[in-house]
């Protein structure tokens, strides 16, 4: 069987005895090392050319990948940022309220009206929103409302969430949703796999965990 890495086009022959499985399992590419998934029972025939002497691919065991989990429609996600907004908005209040005491003890009489302390201000609060989100779902797939929802960011293809592909999902994949009059956001409740326009910028969906229970 000549098995083909979605990602790079890298092929290799691959003997019978090593594809035994006859469930899903991960395959990492020795090419590119991306993980995919392989399905034993729906493969189909490679377009991607062999390379002689190349190091195999390895199979891993794969139980029920999250990607495969049913996905959060739009409520259910709407619910769990209404949370992380009331947890960020808490967060970057008490971190504004801490920096205004720090001017106040460095500048005494400082105009806090001002242009300058406004901007400052408001940079500052984007750069905590910024970080809340997008470590979170970095490190874990999980803002502390879609832990509350039990949602999860996961990418399509059950391979890790990286911290370039999180900072890419939530601040220029919602900036470019939101931009668009939040037509980015309606998609979710109007697309088959409940993915936003950045989710599908990111190759993302959000899943629902509580269904895990209920997967064979």
């Amino acid at each position: 069987m000549l098995l083909t890495c979605p990602h790079c086009g890298f092929s290799r022959e691959i003997p019978e005895e090593q594809t035994t499985a006859t469930t899903p399992v991960n395959v990492q590419c020795p090419g590119c090392h991306e993980l995919f998934v392989f399905d034993p029972l729906q493969s189909a025939a490679p377009n991607g050319e062999e390379a002689p002497g190349a190091p195999d691919f390895v199979f891993k065991p794969r139980a029920v990948a999250e990607a495969d989990l049913p996905k959060a429609g739009f409520w259910i996600r709407a619910a769990a940022a209404f949370v992380d907004s009331l947890i960020s908005g808490a967060l970057q209040g008490v971190i504004l309220f801490l920096f205004a005491g720090l001017l106040n003890l460095l500048l005494h009489g400082y105009d806090s009206d001002s242009m300058v302390m406004v901007c400052l201000a408001w940079l500052l609060g984007s750069a905590v929103g910024a970080v809340y989100y997008v470590y979170f779902t970095a490190f874990g797939g999980q803002t502390p409302g879609k832990m509350a929802l039990r949602i999860k960011v996961v990418r399509t293809d059950s391979s890790s969430l990286t911290l370039g592909r999180a900072f890419y999902r939530e601040i220029i994949g919602k900036f470019v949703s939101g931009i668009i009059l939040g037509i980015g956001y309606l998609m979710i409740a109007f697309d088959d796999k409940k993915q936003g326009l950045h989710d599908r910028m990111a190759d993302t969906y959000v899943v629902r965990l509580d269904s895990r229970n209920n997967r064979p």
